[in-house]
């Protein structure tokens, strides 16, 4: 007998690839969080890098919209947050990898936003709760055309940077990371077999904080590109 599916298979998640017919089949979605200090300063918690270990959380690729799109204002929010951050594409698999294999495993980088339902991330915070409802949900991880590394060669520095309206509102460097790229996917790596398609955002810069119906977002990173969102009236 021949199994059958008892509804359609979920479509796969293609990312765009810059300047480039292929496409990216997104795997998974990782997040770093609080890896500026002036982010964690503003959001009342400091991180010490000789005592404390990256963080994660994780978002379906379902969540993934390209650069370009208008999306709608979520549900269930009244304070909804942009971060803009840089993204690394993974492209090779690896797992407890060193720093120094780290940046093998990397396809390219690529502007990212984290979008946030900030108030519902605080209440789960406050209360000891996973933070599922404020970070993981629809159309919540926008994403710029994906540039080879082949193209930029490593960055470990540049210019990030995001506005909302035109008014500049996040500005900072690559530089600044509390964990720099290597260090992020080694330490990754010991918990996950990373594998191709997964993508790595690194974190945002502090100036984060709420946008309205009819905003339109834009960001950018030295030698990566730009990225564009506007949410719906």
């Amino acid at each position: 007998m021949t199994n059958k599916l008892a509804f359609p298979a979920k479509e796969p998640v293609l990312a765009k690839i810059a300047d480039s017919d292929s496409l990216f089949p997104v795997h998974r979605i990782f997040c770093v969080g609080r890896n500026y200090h002036a982010h964690a300063t503003e959001m009342g918690v400091t991180v010490d890098k000789s005592t404390q270990e990256p963080f994660y959380f994780l978002k379906d690729s379902s969540t993934y919209v390209a650069s370009g799109s208008s999306i709608e204002y979520p549900a269930q929010t009244a304070n909804y947050h942009y971060e803009m951050e840089f993204v690394v594409a993974i492209g090779k698999a690896g797992f407890n990898v060193n720093e120094d294999q780290a940046e093998s495993l990397i396809f390219g980088y690529a502007c990212g936003l984290d979008m946030t339902r900030r108030d519902l991330q605080l209440k789960a915070r406050e209360t000891g709760r996973p933070w599922d409802l404020g970070k993981d949900f629809e159309e919540s991880s926008i994403l710029a055309p994906i540039v080879p590394i082949a193209k930029t060669g490593v960055l470990t520095e540049g210019k990030i940077e995001l506005a909302v309206n035109g008014e500049i509102k996040q500005s900072s460097d690559l530089n600044l990371l509390i964990w720099n790229v290597r260090e992020i996917i080694a330490h990754l790596s010991k918990f996950y077999h990373l594998q191709p398609g997964d993508l790595i955002y690194t974190g945002t810069p502090d100036g984060v904080g709420p946008v309205i119906k009819g905003d339109h977002i834009t960001g950018s990173i030295s030698n990566i590109g730009k990225i564009d969102l506007k949410i719906s009236i």
